[in-house]
């Protein structure tokens, strides 16, 4: 039997096509393989650095530098007593049995062995001289790749390191490994393709949080005393509350942001930031009196010459301090609210005056400001990232909507509205804007603004405090539960510093009183966050401690009180 030529034609086509489709996901393969064989070298250098170290010093105390706070162990490193390579590969190898138990770190910068050596010789004192500092994977570091999941993104070196890793380096800090990210950033969950999923190292069921979830679980597991990461929505705060440490996201542009990967290029509506993490306060403030010096200010001229105000971070003056239990969109845990509950009875005893604060439309703000000004092209230059990659993370829904015209999504958004208002108000966010829409929402969040800062001010406050979402949820449950990031994302919409303190545990209390937990929706969402919260005796729950803009120091003092206060709460239990 003859077959005919168009067909065959048709046949040699699809098979050319199929055979072409093969060979490049052989090949993002292969690119993913070489990656992981580089995290594994990487961890295998780690490991006969410090092996060759402890040989060479048997009776160095790891266990006891370890012990220090950064304040103290940069103390010993500035007057001699403690030398850098004694500190180094304490925490190197700290780092290493992390990486092993939670999957934290991507990339260690052999480097820093480099540098450590030239230390020795040189003898520069900086505020960091000598400290280890951990740097999240999507912040530049010359000769390494800032993936951010994305297979795209192998081999491709940064080309010089970013402002803030240049202005470490200057003040004597060694940054020795990059930590992992979710694909793209834009979750609160830490898993990509690459390099997979990071566990939280308080308990390896729950996530770390994220974007900066290898940095959450690196410090919070103790192999770094001090990491860098970022924050659009959370990104420091989630993973510092996860994981029981503390975290500073400042203002937008108070530190520099040149040479770090956002996750959606081009959006100014939620203000992205990039922050310190560590297991206390006071080491937040050092590095922020690091960074914020004449180099930072030379090497960006965008960011504006404020040097860290010591007389406002050390003041003792009492505090006017706004606060509110919840948002009226997320319903706080019991633990979260009797977070909030506690801190406010412990500033008041202290001498501080606490004042109700009431949050209105954050609803509005989530899904209008936030989704909306994020995606203001319906998500099409978002999902072009996804273009050639082998997997979409967890996305396939939003990826439906990015690809739908307008008039689908307003459809589908008005047949919602009666019985999923939530879903209903995603989709309508997720309309691709004209340039003149756009203008006007970013008027209207400036407008929004000027009424919060208005209503602080007539309240003659001081400060904020802020539930925190937590406890850590489970593994996956993140991806599902994106509509719960409204306590952080609030504070990127307004560019308000904001920072993370852990001040309590979830209690058998919490748990029986979860039992009757609905949600303000009582819809799908507020039902798998019942759920996520479920389990979790034990486990840390923070608050957040909110400034006006440009007012970190304020920001920090704020939080050291409250963590002063804890301590001391601690102590007398």
């Amino acid at each position: 039997m003859r077959v005919p030529l168009p067909a065959l034609l048709c046949c040699s086509a699809a098979g050319l096509l199929l055979l072409l489709r093969w060979r490049r996901r052989r090949g993002l393969w292969r690119k993913v393989e070489g990656a992981r064989q580089r995290q594994e070298r990487s961890l295998v250098r780690m490991e006969m650095a410090v092996r060759r170290f402890r040989e060479q010093h048997p009776s160095v105390n790891t266990v006891s530098i370890l012990s220090l706070s950064l304040p103290e162990l940069s103390k010993k490193l500035q007057d001699g007593s403690l030398p850098p390579d004694h500190v180094f590969y304490a925490y190197v190898g700290k780092a290493l049995q992390l990486a092993t138990e939670t999957n934290c770190i991507t990339e260690y910068l052999q480097e820093s062995e480099t540098q450590l050596r030239k230390m020795k010789v040189t003898g520069k004192l900086g505020l960091l001289y000598g400290v280890p500092v951990s740097i999240k994977d999507s912040i530049d570091c010359q000769g390494h790749d800032s993936t951010l999941g994305f297979i795209k993104n192998l081999n491709k070196p940064a080309a010089e390191d970013s402002v803030v890793v240049q202005v470490l380096r200057r003040q004597g800090a060694i940054p020795f490994v990059k930590t992992n990210v979710p694909q793209s950033l834009i979750s609160y969950d830490c898993k990509n393709l690459i390099f997979g999923q990071t566990f939280n190292p308080l308990l390896y069921t729950r996530s770390p949080g994220g974007s900066s979830g290898g940095e959450g679980a690196l410090v919070g597991g103790g192999g770094s005393i001090l990491g860098l990461g970022t924050d659009v929505g959370g990104s420091l705060r989630f993973p510092a509350a996860f994981c029981g440490i503390c975290a500073l996201k400042p203002t937008g542009n108070r530190l520099s942001k040149k040479g770090i990967i956002s996750g959606v290029l081009g959006q100014k509506a939620v203000v992205a930031a990039v922050g310190p993490m560590a297991k206390d306060v006071e080491s937040l403030a050092l590095c922020m009196r690091a960074l914020l010096c004449e180099d930072m200010f030379n090497l960006d001229s965008t960011v504006p010459p404020l040097p860290f105000n010591e007389e406002v971070y050390s003041s003792t003056q009492p505090l006017r301090i706004g606060y509110y239990e919840t948002d009226f969109f997320t319903m706080p845990s019991p633990a979260m609210r009797r977070a909030v509950r506690e801190t406010k009875q412990l500033l008041e005893d202290a001498g501080h005056t606490l004042v109700p604060f009431e949050l209105t439309n954050v609803d509005y703000v989530i899904f209008n400001f936030c989704v909306r000004g994020m995606f203001s092209d319906g998500g099409a230059s978002f999902l072009r990232k996804f273009k050639g990659e082998l997997e979409k993370s967890s996305m396939g829904l939003f990826f439906w909507m990015a690809r739908s015209p307008n008039w689908l999504k307003t459809l589908l958004s008005w047949i919602a509205k009666p019985f999923m208002p939530r879903f209903s108000d995603i989709v309508r966010s997720m309309r691709a804007n004209t340039v003149d829409e756009i203008w006007s929402l970013h008027c209207e969040i400036e407008e929004f603004c000027q009424q919060f800062i208005a209503q602080w001010k007539k309240l003659n406050l001081d400060v904020m405090l802020c539930p925190m979402l937590g406890p850590a949820l489970g593994i996956g449950y993140p991806g599902k539960l994106s509509v719960a990031v409204s306590y952080t994302m609030l504070y990127n919409a307004l560019d308000f510093p904001a920072g993370v303190v852990p001040v309590t545990m979830v209690t058998d209390e919490d748990e029986e009183e979860l039992k009757g937990y609905r949600g303000y929706f009582r819809d799908w969402w507020d039902r798998t966050l019942a759920k996520a919260f479920h389990s979790s005796v034990g486990l840390p729950v923070a608050v957040q401690c909110v400034a006006l803009p440009w007012q970190e120091e304020l920001c920090l003092r704020f939080m050291k009180e409250v963590e002063t206060l804890i301590l001391k709460k601690n102590r007398l239990v």
